[in-house]
């Protein structure tokens, strides 16, 4: 495919397969109308999601939002409604995974003129159907059945207002060879001392 460039990938029409319940409606299809649908794609940026999903999510009438991304940006949907489980405690969460048909097409790269070639034949192009991971992640505030297939409730941890004891720790840690730092210059000061004697 080195002689080959992407032109273009387009959505390949779905299949009887699919979970889809209507146009839109995505993997979950019993959705609230007030539901934020958060598109997430390989480039978006972490903190300009988390920055809508959590001002969206403080509001009172918003009871659901739906992380949904496909291709590499399958890990980019997962911390994404990690962080605002974090964030917003007591979450019911319900993950679905699908396979969606993409077509890409794909143009030939022109090396140069070719001895049998005219300057103005269109290049060669090729498609290509792949199947790619689709993941789609529903964060509720209300409870959902815990039978549905992919449900996790919400997490027993509390929520991030708990003091860390981590950094704690680590500050003590600091302090303490701090003073052995202190401690041992005061042991070497007196041997110097007495080499002053001795010359």
């Amino acid at each position: 495919m080195e002689n080959f460039r992407k032109v273009r990938s387009e959505e390949a029409p779905a299949g009887g397969g699919t979970e889809e319940g209507g146009l839109g409606s995505g993997p979950f299809a019993d959705l609230a109308p007030g539901a934020v649908h958060m598109r997430v794609k390989e480039g978006s940026k972490i903190r300009n999601l988390m920055a809508f999903a959590t001002a969206s999510m403080a509001q009172p009438a918003t009871r659901a939002i739906v992380f949904s991304g496909c291709g590499r940006a399958t890990t980019k949907t997962v911390t994404c409604a990690e962080i605002l489980k974090r964030r917003l405690a007591g979450l019911h969460q319900v993950t679905r995974l699908r396979y969606r048909s993409v077509r890409e097409v794909w143009q030939s790269l022109p090396p140069g003129p070719k001895p049998g070639q005219t300057p103005g034949e269109p290049a060669a192009s090729l498609s290509v159907l792949k199947n790619v991971p689709s993941l789609a992640i529903l964060l509720s505030k209300d409870a959902l059945d815990p039978r549905q297939l992919g449900y996790q409730p919400p997490s027993p941890h509390p929520g991030p207002s708990s003091p860390p004891t981590a950094p704690t720790s680590k500050r003590s840690l600091g302090e303490s060879t701090a003073e052995e730092g202190n401690a041992k210059r005061s042991q070497l000061e007196p041997g110097a001392a007495d080499e002053n004697r001795t010359a």
